[in-house]
C-alpha cells in the first residue's frame, strides 16, 4: 500500500464478540495463580557495577519459565525494562541486555516457552503442532492456545518486577522487536496500571487475515497457509478460523494501553507486512509516536534504538524529579 493508504488502514482480522470478557478472565487468572520464583547468580563473572542472574519461575500452567535478570549495583531502587524477544528465538545475549544498565536500569528478559531459550512448553493442545505457534491450540478451547498462555506469562513478568524490592515498581518499561514488540504491546495493555512506557519495533502477531490474504508464507506466518491447506482447503471456515485467532491478535489489545508508546516500522519489511503494523498503531489511543523508516526492513534499526534511549531515559528523569 502507499504510505497514505497505510495510515488509513485499520486491520482485517475479526474481533471475537467476547474478546475483553475473555481477556479480563485470563488476566485475573495470571495475577492470581500461585507465584514462586528462584533467582540464581549467573555463571558470568560479576562486575563491580553489574550483577547477572538467572530467574526461574512457574508459568500459568506449571511450566518452568526462564528469564535473564541484569541489574546495576545500587543502594537505590532502579527502573526495570521488561524485554521480550523475536520469533522463534530467545532472549538476547547478556552483553546486549546489559546496555540498559549503563542508563541505571535493570532488565528482565523472558524466554518464550518452547522456542530458542530455556523456558519449557508443556503442550497438551488440541489439533496440529506441525507448523508454527500461531495456530497451536486453535482447534480447542481458546484458553489453551499457545499465545494465550504466553500473553498470560507476560503478566507474570510484571508480577516478578513488582516482587523484587530493589526495583522501582513506579518505573516499569517494556521493550521488544517483532514477536517481542507484539508481546510487549499486549503486556502493556493487560497491565496498563503498572507500565509507564512501551517501545515496539515492527510488531509481529498482528492482522493474521491480512498476512494470509497476502500469501505471506514466511517462517513467522506459514502456519496460516499450512492450516488452511490441510484443514480447510475449500475455505468454508475462514471466518471462524480468523475470528478464533482474533483472541491473539495484537491490534485488538492496544486500545487499553494508557502510557506513551514509541512505535517503529520499516516500510521494506518482508516478514511482518507494514499494513499489519499500521493496523496496530491506528488503534493505540494513548500518546504515541510512529517512527517510519522507508529504506529499512525487518532488521536492526539503530535510529530506533537511539530514540529508545531518550524515550526511557527522559521518563526515568521525570520520575526521579
Amino acid at each position: 500500500m502507499p504510505l497514505e493508504e497505510l495510515k488509513r488502514y485499520t486491520g482485517s482480522t475479526p474481533v471475537p464478540d467476547d474478546f475483553w470478557n475473555f481477556w479480563d478472565k485470563m488476566t485475573k487468572k495470571a495475577w492470581s495463580v500461585p507465584f514462586s520464583y528462584e533467582i540464581i547468580p549467573s555463571d558470568l563473572p560479576q562486575t563491580s557495577e553489574t550483577e547477572f542472574f538467572d530467574v526461574w519461575l512457574e508459568g500459568v500452567n506449571g511450566e518452568k519459565l526462564h528469564a535473564k535478570y541484569i541489574r546495576p549495583k545500587s543502594m537505590e531502587k532502579v527502573p526495570v525494562v521488561l524485554q521480550f524477544h523475536g520469533y522463534p528465538g530467545a532472549s538476547r545475549g547478556w552483553f546486549e541486555q546489559a546496555s540498559f544498565v549503563g542508563m541505571g536500569m535493570a532488565v528482565l528478559a523472558m524466554d518464550c516457552p518452547g522456542q530458542g531459550g530455556s523456558s519449557e512448553d508443556l503442550g497438551g493442545r488440541a489439533g496440529t503442532t506441525a507448523s508454527d505457534h500461531i495456530i497451536q491450540g486453535v482447534d480447542g478451547d481458546a484458553e489453551k492456545m499457545y499465545y494465550v498462555e504466553v500473553f498470560m506469562d507476560t503478566c507474570l513478568m510484571v508480577r516478578l518486577a513488582m516482587n523484587l524490592p530493589e526495583l522501582d515498581c513506579e518505573r516499569i518499561y517494556v521493550n521488544g522487536a517483532s514477536q517481542g514488540a507484539g508481546l510487549g504491546l499486549v503486556c502493556t495493555a493487560l497491565n496498563s496500571s503498572y507500565i509507564r512506557r512501551c517501545a515496539a519495533l515492527y510488531p509481529f502477531l498482528s492482522d493474521y487475515r491480512r498476512a494470509w490474504d497476502m500469501d505471506r508464507d514466511v517462517i513467522v506466518y506459514n502456519g496460516l497457509n499450512y492450516y488452511t491447506r490441510w484443514f480447510d482447503p475449500e475455505g468454508k471456515h475462514l471466518t471462524e478460523f480468523f475470528t478464533k485467532l482474533g483472541y491473539i491478535d495484537v491490534q485488538n489489545f492496544v486500545e487499553r494501553i494508557t502510557c506513551p508508546v514509541l512505535f517503529g516500522t520499516g516500510l521494506m519489511d518482508e516478514i511482518c507486512p507494514p499494513s499489519s503494523q499500521f493496523a496496530v498503531f491506528s488503534k493505540i489511543r494513548a500518546p504515541k509516536q510512529h517512527l517510519i523508516f522507508p529504506e529499512f526492513g525487518h532488521e536492526e534499526i539503530a535510529a530506533f534504538d537511539d530514540k529508545l534511549i531518550a524515550f526511557f531515559g527522559e521518563e526515568a528523569v521525570v520520575c526521579q524529579e
